[in-house]
């Protein structure tokens, strides 16, 4: 058995916070480097060149890519023979996100009651996802996710005779519906299956998967392919003034589910598609 104090876990939740915040994975960096090469669009290409730039400047500076920086959604996958001595494990994930946000001068944007609207001032609590898993080990991803993109999220509780052309039809509906408000070029996740809470869950999880990575599946792999080909004809381009890069990426997550349902899960993120992933 390994012994993990959660003051590591404060520290690592801490660090991650800020650097998700300021610099941009590599998948999603190569990614708009690539579209702005492809993008045939010339006022396409030139919101993406300033993308680019404000990648670039960000990082230099250690300032946050976004002025929305995020609820932090936090997902930690902790092996069952790991023993956790301090704090409880959620105080100090929370402990984690208050001294990353207050530390890295971090827009504090999480209010204490959806209808109160009282700012808790340290962009506390977050939403965490815990999981069980084998060994000795605990993997934390840290994913602030900006609200104008999560506002143009979707769950639709499709029938099994949909099938894919259901999915299709959905998907489309829903980045169509989010047009510029999503600040394209956007990266897709989507759930796909379980329940109606596993399938949101899975949605933003597809989101903390490289972009370059595809579904071990192969129909799923397709589906992936398929959709962000289609996306990208719906002509809404970079920040929504047209051009071929609508989407960067499509990451589909799927679970078994009910004989009788198909739940779909379809969470948007813009261009600062932020996550960081240690291992304890």
């Amino acid at each position: 058995m390994r012994i993990i104090d959660t003051q590591e876990i404060t520290r690592a939740v801490r660090e991650m916070c800020m650097e998700a915040n300021i610099t941009l994975s590599s998948d999603m960096k190569d990614a708009i480097e690539k579209a702005y090469e492809n993008e045939k669009y010339e006022i396409g290409k030139k919101i993406l060149a300033q993308l680019e730039e404000n990648m670039k400047i960000a990082s230099d500076e250690a300032i946050p890519i976004c002025q929305d920086t995020g609820m932090a959604v936090v997902f930690i996958r902790i092996g069952q023979d790991v023993h956790l001595k301090g704090e409880y494990i959620e105080d100090a994930i929370n402990e984690g996100i208050r001294q990353g946000y207050k530390d890295g001068y971090l827009r504090k944007s999480v209010v204490e009651d959806p209808l109160l609207r009282i700012n808790t001032k340290d962009n506390t609590p977050g939403i965490i996802h815990t999981f069980i898993i084998p060994g000795e080990t605990i993997e934390i991803t840290v994913a602030p996710k900006g609200f104008g993109s999560e506002n143009m999220s979707r769950i639709y509780m499709l029938k099994p005779s949909d099938g894919e052309e259901g999915i299709k039809k959905a998907v489309l509906e829903a980045v169509e519906l989010a047009g510029p408000n999503a600040c394209p070029p956007i990266v897709v996740g989507i759930g796909l299956g379980g329940d109606f809470e596993q399938c949101a869950m899975l949605a933003k999880k597809a989101l903390t998967r490289t972009i370059e990575t595809h579904s071990k599946k192969d129909h799923l792999k397709k589906l992936e392919q398929e959709l962000l080909y289609e996306i990208n004809e719906l002509n809404i381009g970079p920040a929504g003034f047209g051009g071929k890069t609508t989407a960067l990426g499509v990451n589909i997550e799927a679970y078994p589910t009910h004989i009788a349902g198909m739940p779909l899960a379809i969470n948007i993120c813009c261009h600062v598609n932020r996550h960081v992933t240690r291992i304890l």
